[in-house]
């Protein structure tokens, strides 16, 4: 059976496969078309290729300075380097726990390596499939299908022979937004072209779980004619505990960083931090995120907490333009990422690769007394990547009144 390893074997046939299909999907490219990369679209290139694989030597991986993680990083093949990039280690206000880094070049930039035990991974595996992506919580299917209210997940697991139907025009009521709306509120219309499908074959095709406020990744706009949605109290205990554990004084007590209004929003974080809204990403291992900045919330500079479960992946973090280099960063499972602050908030990033085979043990293999429980989590994840995004689009205690628009 052909594995990922062999396309790293240069005398094996998935190897010589893949560097088939490379020319011939580049023998009519023009020679000259690297030199419109912008740096960070040269980066998402070359960490996106499939052949040859992506050279790792000069990703910040700062797993390779826990000596707990030599297994999970040997055995997932992926390895990246900590001495690629300049980082300072900082130290938590409580002074214990997992580690945080923060990088000079990217201020409000925060890394807590496994700042997520095993067993809370695990946990979150399971809340954002079986209790998150269903009714009342929006999915990137729900656009498309007229899912049961138990979930897609739910529907897959229960076995039953049952079918999905695709929405029809018909079946969405078109939203009259207030005059003049805050922000856009669309809805897209549903495929016109998709076919009845079980559930069995739709859990793959899932691609986000809304959380708190309403946020359509398609148009990249919020819709708060939906209401604000509920944030689980597990998701924003751990997102207050990683933005509390930081001592922001060592980030921003001496930086020139502008904030609006020459308001160092950062020293309330402690009280004002709450966060609103949020997606669950359930990225497989051909997904991409292309480079972005997140532009819609009110709260433009308030932390950004990203939660990665499962497979590792490549992240890219630039500057304000994508002429800007960015820096690769291997992020695993249980890793934290807190984005803060005016120039963090506003810089490019992206996802362009999910590393395959690169499943920590502690996921991929039985849980003592849930083996028959976890085996479907176990399979799924074998190809897949979960990010739990959070942040906050309003001030704490904000209400949104969706006739008047504001």
């Amino acid at each position: 059976m052909t594995t990922f390893v062999d396309i790293f074997d240069h005398s094996s046939q998935a190897y010589k496969r893949a560097k088939r299909q490379h020319l011939k999907a580049t023998k009519n490219r023009p020679s000259e078309v690297e030199l419109d990369w912008t740096p960070f679209r040269a980066a998402e290139k070359r960490y996106k290729a499939r052949f040859p694989p992506p050279d790792l030597r000069n990703v910040l991986d700062l797993a390779t300075l826990d000596e707990t993680r030599i297994h999970e990083i040997d055995t997932g093949i992926w390895r990246g380097s900590s001495k690629v990039a300049l980082y300072t280690e900082l130290i938590p206000k409580d002074g214990g726990g997992p580690k945080a880094y923060t990088i000079p070049s990217v201020p409000g930039l925060v890394i807590l390596p496994s700042f997520v035990s095993c067993t809370k991974q695990r946990d979150l595996v399971e809340w954002s499939l079986s209790k998150h992506a269903r009714y009342p919580n929006d999915t990137n299917l729900d656009i498309h299908y007229s899912l049961p209210q138990e979930g897609i997940w739910n529907a897959h697991l229960s076995q039953q022979e049952i079918t999905i139907q695709p929405k029809t025009l018909d079946q969405t009521v078109p939203v009259q937004p207030p005059d003049p709306p805050l922000f856009a509120q669309t809805t897209p219309d549903p495929s016109s072209t998709l076919q009845p499908s079980a559930p069995s074959d739709l859990v793959s095709k899932l691609r986000w779980a809304n959380i708190g406020w309403f946020y359509h990744w398609g148009t990249k706009q919020y819709d708060f004619t939906k209401g604000k949605g509920v944030i689980d109290d597990e998701i924003r205990d751990i997102c207050k505990k990683a933005v509390n554990k930081i001592d922001w004084e060592l980030i921003y007590g001496n930086s020139d960083t502008v904030w609006s209004n020459g308001m160092p929003e950062w020293k309330a974080w402690d009280e004002t931090y709450e966060p609103d809204a949020g997606i669950v990403n359930f990225y497989q291992n051909k997904d991409t995120l292309m480079g972005h900045v997140d532009r819609s919330e009110v709260c433009a500079t308030s932390p950004l907490v990203s939660i990665s479960l499962g497979n590792a992946a490549v992240f890219l973090i630039g500057g304000l333009t994508r002429d800007v280099e960015p820096i690769p960063i291997l992020l695993r499972s249980g890793d934290v990422v807190i984005m803060s602050g005016p120039t963090c908030r506003r810089a490019y990033h992206g996802v362009p690769r999910i590393l395959e085979g690169t499943l920590p043990s502690h996921m991929n293999e039985a849980v003592d007394g849930l083996s028959s429980e976890w085996e479907p989590y176990r399979k799924y994840l074998q190809t897949t990547r979960i990010n739990i995004n959070v942040r906050q689009v309003f001030p704490k205690g904000f209400t949104h009144d969706v006739t008047s628009g504001v």
